[in-house]
């Protein structure tokens, strides 16, 4: 029952619509309440014989309201049976029901203006988790995703989110109006018999408990439920990223019998969730008409004793009838809740996730790249696996330093540890003599430039893919860039030209000539450093030689730290090293490499290297 409160912590950045939807519940639990007690003096007095109208105005009840006299009652039965000796019993009975009429409206009135407000808190608190869960993956460092599958990711994002909105925000329509109903139902029953009402303080602890433990089973397969279909979304995602090899392989009949197992698991666990939640309404309605039997026996008895009037007892029984619909709905709400608290439960482990990756406190400025970058006893590993080991390496301003060596020697991680995707275990890189911790990651970025092996483009135009990440970029030079990439030529003959839409990842153009449009969007950057990381390994030969020359324009004056395994491509590098198991082996101009006779000339011979 705790957490089920918890959800008013949802609710915080929303206080006003909350307090208007609080204010309007109570004006409509009032109008309700009203409407009801308008049954005692209508079967009391109305419907009376004229000689118990004489005996009521026989009496006048005290009329000072701060007298320890003063009977609301008495007072109502005097002043109904005054206007029925006034006007007449048809005359009174009309008003009543324009009473009546006019009681329920204002009570439908407030109720949706409560409901008018509740629905900009829920959608509201939907929209900041979507932004709070979105900003999250962005700031998340990529070490956080190489134990994510993006398909559970995606799931949370979406289907944990659908149920926080449908299970979770439904139930503040109960958090909000229910209670303030059962107080005032059960104070007004209290009110007309407290013998009666002792009944009530048994039934609802025994409801709540029973209720309880529903929802404590509900909880388990939800969660279970939740996690079964991010296991599913998952697949779903590899199959539509590898349709080409599960084709190529004759893999289809597996693929599909992996499905049909995470789905047929997620089938058996919905099922025995949603009987679980079906269980509780059922279980309510059975104790609330018990409770309301038993109340009839014992009412019943007190009425054929003369202890309570009839006319009270028919107002007590239609009360308790309002009382027992919001309980039903409270405990379907709580029922209903632990869905959702599961599915919270998920999108917090996003949402609370470290950054690992943080700005510090007092950071420093780069404003310009001056001297040089410099590797300093790094040491970097993933989780308790050495991947560099003591790497030192200095990259002068304007040169270019190139990473040679087989698949896992560490080159890829070395790179990646400038802009920082990941920090080092010990050591420290260094910017002009500033370890680039010291410095913001939007101010250390902004002096960099990368180009990976696949090139990374998004569904949108040929324009927005280059001038990605910049504001206020003009046409000019845009297609300044494309030129410089060797672009603008089949940019031109694409059917919008730099308006025309590239599909999903670039899908409608070649490998070659998404490669360019990377490169323009990093000339059009202007970095001062550029990170190159097998820019044109996965090219023909064709594609190659047009980026190659595209890349030989981009690292015109600049710092180039650049991971080939085709070691054609950086022959003229100032410096290139050799890796070899996370640490350097070699490192030298291409000429001094040869004439050292180690790995790297075997790399060459390999390579058929001329």
């Amino acid at each position: 029952m705790k957490e089920f409160f918890k959800i008013l912590t949802l609710v915080r950045g929303y206080k006003p619509y909350a307090i208007a939807n609080v204010f309007f519940n109570i004006l409509a639990t009032v109008f309700s309440l009203f409407s009801l007690m308008m049954l005692i003096p209508v079967t009391e007095v109305l419907f009376s014989s004229g000689d118990k109208l004489k005996e009521i105005l026989s009496t006048p009840p005290t009329m000072d309201f701060t007298s320890l006299d003063f009977s609301l009652k008495d007072y109502l039965f005097y002043v109904l049976a005054e206007k029925i000796e006034e006007i007449g019993q048809e005359q009174v009975l009309l008003w009543v029901c324009i009473y009546l009429i006019t009681a329920i409206l204002l009570k439908n009135l407030f109720t949706y203006l409560a409901l008018y407000y509740i629905a900009v808190i829920r959608n509201g608190v939907v929209r900041d988790f979507r932004n709070e869960i979105y900003n999250k993956i962005v700031e998340l460092p990529l070490s956080y995703y190489s134990d994510e599958k993006k398909g559970d990711i995606i799931s949370r994002m979406t289907n944990d989110l659908k149920e926080v909105e449908w299970s979770v925000l439904r139930s503040l329509e109960a958090i909000f109006r229910d209670p303030i109903n059962i107080i005032v139902f059960f104070g007004s029953l209290i009110w007309l018999s407290p013998s009666l009402t002792l009944f009530l303080l048994v039934f609802f602890p025994i409801s709540g408990l029973l209720i309880g433990l529903i929802g404590k089973s509900l909880r388990r397969s939800a969660s279970k439920g939740q996690e079964k279909l991010g296991e599913l979304i998952a697949h779903l995602e590899e199959t539509l990223g590898g349709l080409r090899i599960i084709k190529a392989f004759n893999a289809k009949e597996t693929s599909k019998k992996k499905f049909k197992d995470f789905n047929e698991e997620y089938n058996r666990i919905m099922i025995r969730m949603y009987r679980k939640g079906d269980l509780a309404s059922p279980v309510s309605e059975f104790l609330g008409v018990t409770l309301i039997a038993v109340v009839l026996l014992y009412g019943g008895k007190l009425v054929f004793e003369g202890e309570i009037r009839s006319s009270m007892f028919i107002a007590y029984i239609g009360l308790l009838s309002q009382l027992i619909s919001p309980f039903k709905s409270i405990t379907t709400a709580y029922s209903n809740a632990q869905r959702g608290l599961s599915a919270l439960q998920r999108i917090k482990e996003i949402t609370n996730a470290e950054a690992t990756i943080k700005d510090p406190k007092h950071p420093k400025v780069i404003d310009d790249f001056k001297y040089e970058i410099s590797y300093k006893n790094v040491f970097f590993k993933y989780g308790k696996e050495d991947v560099l080991k003591d790497i030192n390496l200095t990259i002068p301003k304007g040169k270019m330093v190139a990473l040679v060596g087989q698949s896992g020697a560490g080159k890829s991680t070395l790179a990646d540890l400038l802009p920082r995707f990941y920090d080092v275990t010990q050591g420290c890189v260094c910017i002009d003599g500033i370890d680039i911790r010291e410095i913001t990651l939007e101010n250390l970025r902004s002096h960099l430039g990368v180009v990976t092996q696949t090139a990374i483009l998004f569904n949108d135009t040929v324009f927005n893919n280059i001038a990605f990440g910049l504001e206020n970029v003009s046409e000019e030079e845009v297609i300044r860039a494309a030129k410089i990439a060797n672009a603008h030529e089949f940019i031109m003959g694409l059917e919008h030209g730099y308006e025309t839409n590239i599909g999903d990842g670039g899908g409608s153009l070649s490998g070659g000539q998404r490669q360019r449009i990377s490169i323009a969007r990093a000339v059009l950057k202007n970095p001062s450093i550029l990170i190159l990381d097998e820019a044109t390994s996965a090219l023909d030969t064709e594609s190659e030689k047009l980026v190659q020359d595209a890349l030989n324009n981009l690292m015109k004056n600049r710092t180039s730290l650049v991971i080939a395994h085709r070691l054609s491509t950086v022959q003229h590098a100032d410096t290139i090293v050799v890796m070899h198991k996370g640490t350097i082996l070699e490192k030298g101009t291409h000429e001094e490499l040869i004439a050292l006779g180690g790995r790297y000339k075997k790399l060459t011979e390999m390579q058929s290297f001329k």
